[in-house]
């Protein structure tokens, strides 16, 4: 397949899933302000992969940096499974009980919630807590996120797509959940996808497709594709006994 591109004047960073890991999160944005300062002059754009929620205790807070950080920087915010459950669970207690079971209660907890009170609450009152907690501006930030950003010859989407299928014509279900068929594609997707979702223990480059979710919650490892020309980098933030100058990846 041709090396894909970013248009010239141009570089792009994105970042795999977060989920609620305001350290690691922290830690990448200082890493990625110094990498693009330390480059020539460039119109820059980041790109949030999705899944900024979740699992990790600091859900609020990464939320709460990331709308920051937009005030300064161009940021491209891509809705993620877990963000989907999160506004799902808003009107439907099916699904808050689906958003409990993958890290919601600790996202509860995070917007000032007490463990012992979300135990004991049914699923009603659990759900109207839940909504009492969390600012309706917090809703409409994570709702109004997007379902895919095309730069130049890259495709920027939390899950992936749908084989087949033109890239307009994708469903936002699959662009936040798809795994199959979409991980064994070996064919063209129309353009190269940058995606989280799935993790790897290191980014997974394909001829395709690079995966960018390292499990910031499961393995400590947080990541994030630098993308200018046709030259790619990577920049990860570990946990902090790994020292901070080990932590950059180049490809």
């Amino acid at each position: 397949m041709p090396t894909p591109s970013v248009p010239t004047g141009e570089r792009v960073y994105a970042i795999g899933d977060i989920h609620g890991r305001i350290d690691l999160f922290e830690d990448l944005i200082r890493m990625i302000e110094e990498d693009d300062a330390g480059r020539r002059r460039a119109h820059t754009t980041i790109v949030l992969l999705g899944d900024l929620i979740d699992r990790g205790h600091d859900s609020a807070a990464v939320v709460a940096r990331a709308r920051e950080w937009s005030k300064t920087r161009e940021i491209e915010f891509l809705q993620g499974n877990h963000e989907e459950m999160l506004l799902l669970s808003r009107t439907k207690t099916e699904s808050l009980r689906g958003f409990l079971k993958f890290g919601g209660r600790e996202t509860i907890q995070s917007y000032g919630v007490d463990a012992e009170t979300i135990m004991a609450a049914s699923i009603e009152e659990l759900q109207a807590l839940m909504n009492e907690a969390i600012p309706q501006d917090d809703f409409d930030f994570l709702d109004s996120f997007k379902k895919m950003v095309r730069i130049g010859d890259y495709l920027f989407v939390h899950a992936g797509i749908r084989p087949s299928t033109p890239i307009e014509h994708q469903l936002g279900q699959d662009c936040r959940w798809i795994r199959e068929p979409f991980l064994s594609h070996k064919g063209s997707f129309g353009a190269c996808v940058i995606h989280g979702h799935t993790i790897t223990e290191e980014p997974e480059v394909c001829a395709n497709r690079i995966g960018i979710d390292t499990g910031a919650f499961v393995h400590g490892t947080l990541t994030a594709i630098g993308l200018e020309g046709t030259e790619r980098w990577f920049l990860q933030a570990r946990d902090h006994e790994v020292p901070a100058e080990e932590t950059t990846a180049v490809a």
